[in-house]
């Protein structure tokens, strides 16, 4: 039933350029003249109703919806597509428009004649027999079990009716995959689509549990100091509570924000945190009970925007670990920038071995280390994560054995 609505939907189509054409062929006219003046009527009605974007769009839904033909939806226009490109599609649904009509033209006439002829057949049998004229031969149906094969008649009509309606269907799923389908060019394209919207969810993914990890540790963390100081100092504990009431709604913030992106498939128009943005983050782990003393070294304020901001998600995650996993003392953070490249060194004291990142800790297999890893790996740059003892790092002047979180990113393309 759906392929002959369907093909019934062509057929009232046609109806239009058909209409139109018979108008720009008056019997006035000669019959070349008639001929020549239907064709091109019909040919410029066909491409003219293929032009808009709205008829390829709904041509592919009702093929999907009526003859379940599965194909992709049109690509939007992109900057700098060719015009012929275009009119290749174009051209392609008015070729796919001629089609729909003719097939569902003949579709159309043909059911309606062989419903007319079933339901003929029929009605002479019960109103007690007579004369069928059936394709311009008599047929003389008789009244009765004689005439029973009137009947069969009418069976042979319905099967040839559900057969023609089946028939038309799968021809035309065979035409709109050949003139509805992606081209070549436009898969390539809605292939580079699909990419880019995967690496955009998982860069927002990444964020979100970078920006919710760090809120939920450091609230934790406030919410354990507030529970300790609420009997012996009420101003502190509620010091405490306003750093989380402020840290919770920045998270909302940024889930909402992320949560919006993912649902309307939009690019990020809120401005992303960048290294100019550390003092804000800093306060906050100092806030949560950290010792955390913080050295800047070069144009740190100037650094590309790109690099910036993965480079505050780096600082934001390896503090957040910090946090869970170090022991809050002597937490030193170093951004320089220095020589063309961006360095980020974080190191804390390890306790018994329990480090940010320690290796074979459970605490240690989720997404913060490979995150970081590859931030800097999309950036060319390199990183190193493990413990190290004293004096190891580049003006390491703690004692004792100490985490250390080391990313270079370069700031510069190479030659």
């Amino acid at each position: 039933m759906t392929g002959w609505s369907h093909a019934f939907l062509g057929a009232v189509l046609g109806v239009v350029p058909l209409v139109t054409a018979l108008l720009f062929a008056p019997p006035a006219w000669p019959t070349a003249l008639r001929i020549v003046g239907f064709t091109l009527a019909l040919a410029a009605v066909i491409v003219a109703m293929a032009c808009p974007r709205a008829a390829r769009r709904g041509s592919v839904r009702l093929a999907n919806r009526l003859l379940g033909a599965e194909l992709p939806a049109p690509l939007e226009l992109r900057a700098g597509e060719s015009p012929g490109g275009r009119w290749v599609n174009r051209l392609r649904t008015a070729a796919w428009l001629v089609a729909h009509m003719a097939l569902g033209g003949v579709v159309t006439g043909l059911t309606g004649l062989l419903m007319f002829t079933a339901v003929t057949f029929a009605s002479v049998w019960m109103s007690g027999g007579g004369t069928v004229d059936a394709l311009g031969q008599p047929l003389t149906v008789d009244s009765g079990l004689p005439g029973l094969w009137a009947w069969g008649a009418v069976a042979g009509c319905l099967a040839v009716i559900v057969a023609v309606c089946a028939g038309a269907a799968a021809a035309l799923r065979l035409l709109a995959l050949v003139f509805l389908d992606h081209r070549p060019a436009e898969r390539l394209a809605a292939v580079e689509e699909r990419m880019r919207q995967l690496a955009l969810h998982n860069r927002l993914a990444q964020e979100l549990h970078d920006s919710i990890g760090h809120t939920l540790t450091a609230s934790t963390i406030q919410a354990a100091v507030a529970g300790e100081l609420l009997e012996r100092d009420p101003d502190a504990a509620r010091r405490a509570l306003s750093s989380i009431e402020e840290t919770s709604r920045a998270a909302m913030d940024d889930l909402d924000h992320v949560l919006g992106v993912l649902r309307e498939g939009r690019s990020p128009r809120a401005p992303q945190p960048t290294l100019g943005d550390l003092g804000p983050l800093v306060e906050r782990v100092r806030r949560a009970g950290a010792e955390l003393s913080v050295e800047t070294l070069g144009a740190v304020d100037r650094i590309p925007a790109t690099a910036s901001r993965e480079a505050y998600r780096i600082v934001q995650e390896g503090l957040t670990n910090a946090l869970r996993y170090g022991t809050k003392t002597g937490v030193v953070l170093k951004v320089a920038e220095q020589d063309g490249w961006l360095t980020v060194e974080l190191t804390n004291p390890v306790d018994s071995g329990a480090g940010c990142f320690r290796s074979g800790d459970r605490r240690g297999q989720g997404n913060g280390l490979a995150g970081i890893a590859e931030r800097v790996r999309l950036l060319r740059g390199e990183m190193s994560a493990g413990t190290t003892q004293s004096g190891d790092g580049e003006g390491d002047e703690q004692g004792g054995t100490r985490w250390r979180l080391l990313a270079r990113i370069p700031l510069r393309s190479a030659p």
